[in-house]
């Protein structure tokens, strides 16, 4: 349940539409749920702001279903990463809006109808080369499915760095900068030396033996010299798009 659905509510019992004992019926699973395999948290979106998000990688079929199904009914919508096409072709059957981003790995269904984008501005997300785009995906699906607006400049690694100092007003305009690169994860710097924004850096396991399947990365990144450079776990897309859309809403919230 989200504070415009509680909201909602609490005015149609204050107002006499709805009966206190209708009401606390669809409270029945607030602020959680228990299922045999899984015990949902229908509350966090009012604590944290955030809803609830679906690890689908490692889980069944009728797992993922069965919690998206209660979601849905529980909020109007839900949004899991790391889904499998044969997660996507069952949600699809039960939920025909279902969003499915093959490359990021993501299933979403909005609601609907679903509210206008909010937030201070817009999270960019930055890829360092094409290889990097499953993990970019990831955090712009997810950034978008948390109410923010999103916008994506792809394959501007270092190798040619003309090409991410010739965006530099498209990375100045943005609120929040995400940047994700593999290899020796150099690009974050360079961003991070351009902008004012917050950078949120994501290194990926792209690259050559010697990039420890992303460790060169990530430790490249934890040591930029650039300040305001903070840096999310390996190929973790859906963590660095949480931070921004944290940092992107309480700017609205706070009037700043």
């Amino acid at each position: 349940m989200n504070p415009d659905q509680l909201r909602s509510l609490i005015a149609d019992v204050a107002a006499g539409t709805t009966s206190p004992d209708a009401a606390l019926r669809r409270l029945t699973h607030f602020p959680g749920e228990a299922l045999p395999f899984a015990h949902l948290d229908h509350h966090r979106m009012l604590r944290q702001g955030q809803p609830e998000v679906v690890f689908c990688e490692g889980k069944t079929v009728d797992h993922v279903l069965a919690v998206c199904t209660r979601l849905f009914e529980a909020n109007g919508s839900f949004f899991g990463t790391r889904a499998a096409p044969e997660h996507a072709e069952v949600l699809r059957l039960r939920f025909p809006r279902l969003e499915y981003n093959a490359l990021g790995r993501t299933v979403h269904l909005r609601l609907d109808p679903a509210p206008p984008p909010s937030g201070r501005g817009t999270i960019l997300v930055v890829t360092a080369g094409t290889s990097d785009l499953p993990v970019s995906e990831e955090a712009c699906a997810t950034a978008d499915a948390l109410g923010n607006r999103v916008a994506r400049l792809p394959d501007v690694g270092v190798a040619g760095i003309h090409r991410v100092l010739g965006s530099q007003e498209e990375l100045r305009q943005a609120a929040v900068v995400i940047v994700v690169a593999g290899m020796e994860g150099a690009l974050p710097s360079v961003v991070g030396g351009l902008v004012a924004a917050p950078v949120i850096a994501v290194p990926t396991s792209v690259g050559y033996g010697a990039s420890f399947g992303g460790l060169a990365a990530l430790l490249g990144m934890l040591n930029s010299c650039a300040a305001g450079v903070t840096v999310v776990n390996i190929d973790n897309g859906f963590g660095a798009a949480a931070a921004a859309s944290r940092i992107n809403q309480a700017w609205e919230e706070g009037g700043e």
